[in-house]
């Protein structure tokens, strides 16, 4: 249970945290992440959007179910991954989402690398450009950023295309190179995937 409760214990500095008083005027919750304490993979978006506001949960909506859809081809559930975001707050916009600025994501970077030390995940994942600008602090194009493995301090980082990509350019290629980077990522954790790598996640 310690991993439990010392995430608890950060949870709770993240919903008292006053960093970016825009963000907190119009956030209606944080949203910490989700998962197990002992994941093997550690899934890290940009920020909230407004359903993620709402619920208090990472990756709802039809980018989650993609999301979603990817952790099950691995063979595993939500449950037992993690999945997080850089920004614990949903980025304040009138109309839709937008994405989190540099500084933003520079002030909440230290609640995510508490976790990443609690979990001690074997791989993270970087579900976009925008996450690995906030991880790295390296502004990257996806095109050609995905496909390298890259390090977290310790830890291999592996950049594939954000989900809600996938869905506005949900080609048979696009999916494709998107299963092709969580293979990768698999295969750093130990995994065989030798029978899986011929495989395309759904379209959502």
């Amino acid at each position: 249970m310690e991993k439990q409760e010392r995430l608890q214990a950060l949870m709770v500095r993240v919903a008292r945290c006053r960093l970016c008083p825009a963000l907190v005027e119009s956030r209606t919750q944080t949203v910490f992440g989700a998962g197990n304490p002992d994941a093997e993979f550690l899934f890290v978006g940009e920020a909230p959007g407004r359903d993620e506001d709402r619920l208090g949960q990472p990756f709802v909506g039809r980018a989650g179910r993609f999301l979603t859809e990817l952790i099950r081809l691995m063979g595993f559930t939500r449950e037992q991954v993690f999945i997080a975001n850089v920004l614990k707050c949903r980025p304040d916009a009138d109309h839709g989402n937008r994405p989190p600025e540099p500084r933003e994501m520079q002030r909440c970077l230290p609640f995510l690398k508490e976790q990443i030390e609690i979990i001690e995940p074997k791989v993270i994942v970087a579900l976009g450009a925008t996450a690995m600008l906030g991880l790295t602090g390296r502004e990257v194009a996806m095109t050609q950023e995905r496909g390298h493995t890259r390090r977290f301090g310790s830890l291999p980082l592996v950049p594939t295309f954000h989900p809600a990509y996938v869905l506005r350019n949900p080609t048979r290629e696009i999916r494709t190179l998107v299963w092709t980077d969580i293979c990768r990522a698999m295969e750093l954790a130990g995994y065989d995937t030798d029978d899986r790598v011929d495989w395309v996640p759904g379209p959502g």
